[in-house]
């Protein structure tokens, strides 16, 4: 054998069993040793990445396929359908919510607040729009009274034959369950549906609580009576039935039905950010489980099979909750029905902008980089600041006024010097302690400043500029609406910061 290279001497080892040896290479110079290691180390790692997500996919396309083949409960909404909508671009899927809660036990139904006759009607209608390219799901909410005109149809509880009339929208589930809710839907939007899904209380419970509760956060408390639901400000994981109290919640504020659907987008973009995440997809048993959920307790077209979901699933694959997009159908007034109640009338012209964006598969939102913003109580664009400049830096003062404008706050544009004797080191907002949650917000803005209350001060805040002041940082209420395309928000813009 070659002779090898001199190295220091190493203890003797005992000899081994005799067996053929190769020539020992050449020691490498330690840069090129770390070359080698470095790819090697790599590969084991994506070959061990790429094995958990081949063994998810795997598992996924059993249990779709087993699924499919016996545990989904199927309908049949477009039985007989004539004259639909033109095809569009992309999938349109009718997603619909109702208040069946037959399935939950006594106990279940006392502790959420479920114990009222249901109406068999739904309780929340969507449509899910899913592009061409399956990178973007857009999300528009319909009113739940929504003024609608009931196509002339069979009841489906009394088999007595309707003409066309007036009435709230999730009455056509009542009348005439899937079919009539889907003739109803294509009948005022004009777009025809590809799919439908339909979920339950008891299904939607089972979904949340398979990947592992869903996170919402709030700056004011959220209580409502009628339903049980009790969150203090903060960041909460929601279960199932927590979950449940709050997409159900009417009564915490003024906004009734349309500051539930603004959850409802909150919670399915937050729905959306778990789902997508690589402790569900890359997690075998986790996304055995919630496929289980999901998949076993909805009703879905007799389309809607193994095929469908599992493009559905790769799709979301690539999702984020920068991917989706949520918007409600404007509405444009009110109108009382004799026996029906008051309804909500569409804008005409804004919600058929946002029915004509989905029918040519284009975006409702504005594409651009936004800061995340942390979320407060106030709206700064509801705030009304005084800048002045604490310290002998020249501009300071008309810097932060433009940097709180430029992040929505009402500034006077109109900075001064302010009246000291020394340089302030710190910044200071000044307010009446009656505006103290504008205070709040305003502080929020800028980081590491000092609250001074300051009573019969007013309306008007002030902000003392000091040398720690570096930048603002980016605020935004919940049920701040932003001026995009059509009203419409992304999914990044409504989760937990």
């Amino acid at each position: 054998m070659p002779t090898p290279p001199s190295s220091p001497a190493r203890p003797q080892r005992r000899p081994q069993p005799s067996r053929s040896r190769r020539p020992a290479p050449a020691p490498e110079p330690p840069q090129a040793a770390g070359r080698r290691r470095r790819p090697q180390w790599a590969m084991r790692a994506v070959t061990t990445l790429s094995v958990v997500v081949l063994a998810s996919a795997g598992i996924g396309h059993a249990l779709v396929t087993s699924v499919d083949k016996g545990v989904i409960e199927r309908v049949d909404p477009f039985k007989d359908m004539k004259n639909r909508p033109a095809a569009g671009h992309g999938m349109n899927v009718l997603l619909v919510g109702t208040d069946d809660r037959d399935k939950l036990s006594w106990e279940d139904k006392a502790k959420y607040r479920l114990g009222g006759a249901p109406c068999h009607c739904t309780d929340t209608i969507m449509i899910v729009h899913i592009s061409q390219d399956r990178k973007r799901a857009s999300i528009v909410s319909l009113p739940r009274d929504s003024y609608a005109e009931m196509p002339a149809h069979f009841d489906e509880t009394t088999g007595e034959k309707h003409h066309s009339h007036p009435v709230k929208i999730n009455a056509a589930y009542a009348e005439g369950g899937p079919q009539l809710t889907v003739r109803t839907v294509e009948h005022m939007t004009h777009l025809k549906i590809d799919h439908y899904l339909e979920v339950d209380f008891t299904s939607f419970m089972k979904t949340v609580d398979a990947i592992g509760g869903v996170q919402i956060c709030t700056t004011k408390p959220l209580r409502d009576s009628h339903t049980g639901l009790d969150l203090s400000p903060g960041t909460h994981t929601l279960d199932g039935g927590e979950a449940l109290r709050y997409v159900r919640s009417r009564y915490i504020d003024a906004g009734s039905d349309l500051s539930r659907m603004q959850r409802q987008q909150r919670f399915l973009a937050a729905v959306i950010a778990k789902a997508t995440s690589s402790d569900i997809l890359l997690n075998p048993v986790k996304f055995r489980d919630a496929t289980r959920a999901v998949l076993g307790s909805v009703r879905a077209d007799k389309g809607f099979g193994a095929d469908e979901m599992l493009a559905l699933g790769h799709a979301m694959r690539r999702f984020s909750p920068k991917s989706s997009e949520f918007t409600t159908v404007p509405v444009g007034g009110s109108e009382q029905l004799k026996g029906v109640g008051s309804t909500l009338k569409w804008d005409t012209g804004k919600s058929e902008r946002i029915f004509q964006a989905l029918r040519d598969d284009k975006p409702l939102t504005v594409p651009r980089a936004r800061p995340r913003a942390t979320l407060v109580d106030v709206a700064p664009q509801q705030i009304r600041v005084q800048v002045e400049n604490g310290t002998r830096t020249p501009g300071l003062g008309r810097r932060v006024d433009s940097a709180l404008r430029a992040n929505g706050f009402l500034t006077t544009k109109a900075p001064v010097n302010a009246d000291r004797q020394r340089t302030l080191t710190r910044t200071v907002v000044t307010y009446d302690p009656r505006w103290d949650r504008s205070a709040k917000t305003l502080a929020t803005a800028l980081p590491g400043s000092e609250l001074r209350p300051v009573k019969g001060q007013g309306a008007l805040l002030k902000v003392i500029a000091g040398t720690d002041f570096k930048q603002v940082r980016p605020v935004r209420a919940e049920e701040e609406v932003r001026a995009d395309k059509l009203s419409a928000v992304t999914g990044d813009q409504v989760v937990c910061p």
